[in-house]
């Protein structure tokens, strides 16, 4: 099996309609195009499975290399079919298959507490015999805790549970909730409502926790900042249009993905005015179709599962090695449903 098909950049120029010299400008990280350019450029290069030197010099430093021979077989274990979890696999399917290698989602079948089936499972569903395990968000934790022990090279696509020897990537949700914040308060907001969940999974825990520290920073102490919990009570937009209805609230923050749409109806079916009335910022894990213009920071869901493929090929090759923890950093999409009460 070859490493890749010989690709050259008179290929890729070719495809494009560019230039010779504009596409490896591009590759090189030079000016002299715009940014919408410059993806399109490395989205053809990767579908056309072309590396700079440069790439793959960075691939073997790190020792990940391109599959020689039978390649290996890996095995993400998910709870359910999120779609989040998909976007995160695609990633990861498409990291592992450019390097040569092979993916496969199994949803895990159990909800309630079963460790003594989940010893037999594992053995009946040969994840025990794949090359690698990769473990996804939302595993139940007395599942997370077990296959945590298993023998196997694991990657976490996930925080990891506070003292555990794993390697582990995620998108940083603090950073994101920092960013959030720190966008409504130099917008000149300071009666903020939190829509999300204060426990439950490390994730919305970690949000909560470093939403509360940022309204700090700010000089908002803990007895003025406004939250509604629990959004998955049946009763939790009723709430929210009670909240709102009290004219308290300049701007809402969603926590958690999957809010935005639902607050956004609840918004405008009160009649209020996006982002004169109420501003609104939510960490969801893509563009939504509903409100392209939405303020949001970019959660960097799939670009976790490609990071994930390439930390498993290096625990593979460095079984030694210190543990790595990765969280990947998103940029602030302004959007257009803050209201900057400092330059209306």
């Amino acid at each position: 099996m070859s490493k890749r098909k010989t690709v050259t950049l008179r290929d890729l120029a070719d495809r494009l309609g560019l230039s010779v010299y504009t596409v490896s400008k591009a590759l090189r990280g030079l000016p002299g195009m715009s940014e919408a350019t410059r993806r399109l450029v490395f989205a053809t290069a990767r579908e056309m499975n072309y590396a700079t030197k440069a790439q793959e010099a960075g691939l073997a430093a790190e020792s990940i290399a391109y599959a020689a021979g039978k390649p290996r077989r890996f095995v993400m274990l998910m709870p359910a079919d999120h779609s989040f979890l998909t976007l995160q696999f695609h990633g990861l399917h498409r990291r592992l298959n450019e390097l040569g290698h092979r993916v496969q989602s199994i949803l895990l079948p159990f909800e309630r507490h079963q460790p003594d089936r989940l010893a037999d499972w594992l053995e009946e569903s040969g994840i025990l015999y794949f090359d690698g395990l990769f473990l996804s968000p939302l595993l139940p934790v007395w599942a997370e805790t077990s296959l945590l022990q298993l023998a196997l090279p694991k990657v976490m696509i996930n925080f990891p549970p506070e003292g555990a020897e794993v390697d582990s990537v995620i998108w940083d949700v603090q950073h994101a909730m920092i960013l959030a914040v720190n966008e409504l308060c130099r917008s000149g907001h300071r009666r903020i409502l939190y829509v999300g969940e204060p426990e439950g999974q490390r994730g919305f825990r970690l949000r909560h926790q470093t939403f509360v520290a940022a309204c700090a920073r700010w000089g908002i102490p803990g007895n003025r900042q406004m939250h509604h919990v629990n959004p998955g009570d049946p009763n939790w937009l009723t709430d929210l249009s009670d909240i709102l209805q009290t004219g308290g609230p300049t701007a809402i923050l969603s926590a958690n993905h999957g809010q935005a749409w639902p607050i956004l109806r609840k918004v405008q079916e009160l009649g209020l005015d996006i982002p004169g009335q109420i501003s609104i910022i939510a960490l969801e894990h893509g563009e939504l179709a509903a409100c392209p213009g939405l303020s949001r920071p970019i959660l960097l869901v799939q670009e976790a599962g490609e990071r994930a493929a390439e930390l498993m090929l290096r625990r593979i090759a460095n079984p030694l090695a210190p543990y790595e923890q990765i969280r990947l950093l998103g940029p602030f999409v302004k959007g257009e449903t803050v209201v900057d009460f400092y330059n209306p």
